[in-house]
């Protein structure tokens, strides 16, 4: 198998300009791994509280040094439909910890917050610094210092980045992340959009709208569209930190459960008490990571991981740059039609080969490091396997799909659905930006058109509503950055915008807020940076100046004289509406201190 010389070029170079962070990184974890099991450095009073309440039988095993500890580290709650699931899994994995003489606790719980619910509504202002605080959360548990491995229980869209960046925080440790798995397939996501857009131009009655999202939303399991709850399932796959073929199974069936009980006892074999001793942070390298960007640009994955990935990576050591998305994206083929990009959702890519057909393509045609290590062991071709599940309930892993059962849904790299995987680096007098155009028709890739400037999106919707929204546009909406607001995902604004594209104007948006997976057919230029609260070129912008967004050539420009330009006074807006309520006042440090969208928008 020989590697594309463009994916072999961005890990060089990923390596070369991380060769000193990642060195340290790796020291670190050396240095942690020598000092062998964890409860070994415990006094007999830290190991007594540790165990107090635990049963007669897992107090016998912890009292000595040779049988592993796994810390359970919980996003449960059962608000969030994908974490509702994780409610019955402690049991589970302590069962399956006692069946291999380990024992399992839990070690703690972080926030998992529904952006789902919080979409448009001032709570989502908190959800991209909601992945640092679970990243704090998750440490604080592991700080006990008890654990010889751990299992982290998480699903949605902050909740795995911010998992992980904690998992290589305590990289010493080997880690399997565990999914739950999608909800079974209800209303069709096209159908949905279909009622969210009639709603928008008031032919649905809300009464209809919440028919429609009930439809959709309505059981137990990740959302089943491809954004970043599921693009996270695939990262973790695709990276080596799930068990192959777990992503894409859906909660509560004997399958999942006995996957779940597997994890656990793999968590246990990779141990420094064994012989297969695997840290995480060992696992997470330059490859893993680059594996991690081809798979998003091949499934048209989240513009979140513009984000996530920067920052994950940077947990390891690994400095991760936009121009290595893009440079992948030219090289790296979509294989995946799933809702936004197509009409299907994650079960029926799941049916039609799922996870181990996309990694066998892609590892075919050399876009994948298989020289990598995972918790499953040596080699990614580890992950070309599928589990099954007998009538005894004993699991075992078998070769999957060679071909794709639905080529509508998932593609060979023969048939791609397109030569690169939309995902580009924009760039020009408006600074820098990501666009995801997976889903936007090719007549949609360049719009030229007048800027109209809002500094929220209840604005722009103001202004729809009100019928000033008749001519070609672009939306510039400011102010939504890390450092403005915690740059909350702009969603409401997606019905909008599709409606009057859908009527024949030429509408785009450019913002320095988010937009993520389902941004859908509409192009944006979205996390622009420097933002407007940091003095970013977008906060000159005016109405009327004519804006330029260039998918093609990969700019950004507004097109005023320079000297124009450059000499006008940058917008003020009045902020002081974010500070406060809904826990609003006590993230004014993650504000103050969040870095540029580029560097992964978070305070570590």
């Amino acid at each position: 198998m020989t590697i594309h010389p463009k994916v072999l070029e961005v890990t060089d170079r990923i390596r070369a300009r991380s060769e000193k962070a990642r060195g340290l990184y790796l020291d670190r974890l050396a240095a942690a791994s020598e000092a062998g099991p964890r409860r070994a450095s415990l006094a007999c009073g830290n190991q007594a509280h540790g165990f107090a309440a635990c049963g007669p039988g897992d107090k016998a095993v912890l009292k000595g040094d040779i049988s592993p500890n796994l810390g359970i580290i919980t996003a449960y709650n059962d608000m969030l439909s994908a974490h509702q699931p994780y409610e019955t899994y402690p049991e589970l994995i302590r069962q399956a910890a006692r069946e291999v003489g380990g024992v399992a606790q839990v070690a703690g719980g972080v926030p998992a917050m529904c952006d789902g619910v919080t979409q448009g509504q001032t709570g989502m202002e908190l959800s991209l610094f909601s992945r640092d605080a679970i990243a704090m959360s998750a440490a604080i548990g592991l700080s006990h210092n008890t654990y010889d491995a751990a299992v982290f229980l998480g699903i949605c869209d902050k909740i795995v980045p911010g998992l992980l960046i904690a998992a290589l925080s305590f990289g010493h440790l080997p880690a399997v992340f565990i999914p739950a798995g999608p909800m079974t397939s209800g209303l069709p996501n096209s159908e949905k959009a279909r009622i969210r857009q009639l709603y928008a131009e008031g032919k649905a009655t809300r009464a209809d709208l919440l028919e429609a999202e009930s439809a959709s939303y309505h059981g137990p399991g990740t959302c089943t569209f491809y954004g970043t709850a599921n693009t996270n399932q695939m990262l973790m796959e695709i990276m080596g930190l799930h068990l192959p073929g777990s992503s894409f199974v859906n909660p509560n069936t004997p399958l999942r459960d006995a996957l779940t009980k597997a994890a656990a006892k793999r968590a246990l074999a990779i141990t420094a008490l064994g012989n297969e001793f695997t840290p995480i942070g060992e696992i997470i390298d330059e490859k893993a990571v680059v594996n991690g960007v081809v798979g998003l640009n091949a499934t048209g994955g989240s513009t979140n991981h513009t984000l996530h990935l920067v920052a994950m990576a940077k947990a390891a050591g690994i400095q991760l740059t936009w121009d290595d998305f893009s440079d992948l994206s030219d090289v790296v083929p979509l294989l995946t039609r799933v809702y936004p990009n197509g009409l299907a959702d994650v079960n029926h890519f799941h049916a039609a080969g799922g996870m181990s057909f996309l990694i066998r393509e892609l590892l075919q045609a050399g876009l994948l490091h298989e020289d990598v290590k995972t918790v499953w062991g040596a080699g990614l071709s580890g992950y070309t396997v599928e589990p099954k599940i007998d009538e005894a309930g004993v699991i075992a892993w078998r070769e999957g799909a060679t071909t794709s059962l639905d080529e509508k849904v998932l593609a060979p790299v023969s048939k791609a659905f397109q030569a690169s995987g939309g995902l580009k680096v924009l760039e020009g007098n408006l600074g820098r930006s990501v666009i995801k155009v997976s889903a936007v028709k090719v007549d949609r890739h360049v719009i030229e058109a007048p800027a109209r400037v809002f500094h929220t999106q209840d604005a722009l919707l103001a202004a729809f509503k009100a019928g000033e929204l008749t001519e070609d546009f672009i939306a510039v909406i400011r102010f939504q950055g890390p450092r403005a607001n915690g740059m909350p995902e702009l969603h409401k604004l997606t019905p909008t915008l599709a409606v009057l594209q859908d009527r024949g104007l030429r509408v785009a948006l450019v913002t320095d807020g988010r937009m993520s997976g389902a941004s859908g057919k509409v192009p944006a230029a979205i996390h622009v940076t420097p933002e407007a609260a940091a003095g970013g070129a977008i906060g000159k912008v005016r109405d009327g100046d004519m804006v330029r967004l260039d998918a093609v050539t990969g700019t950004l420009e507004v097109l005023v004289d320079p000297a124009t330009f450059t000499a006008r006074e940058l917008a003020v807006a009045d902020m002081t509406g974010n500070e406060f309520g809904l826990g609003r006042e006590l993230f004014a440090m993650f504000r103050a201190n969040a870095a540029p969208a580029e560097l992964g928008a978070g305070v570590f």
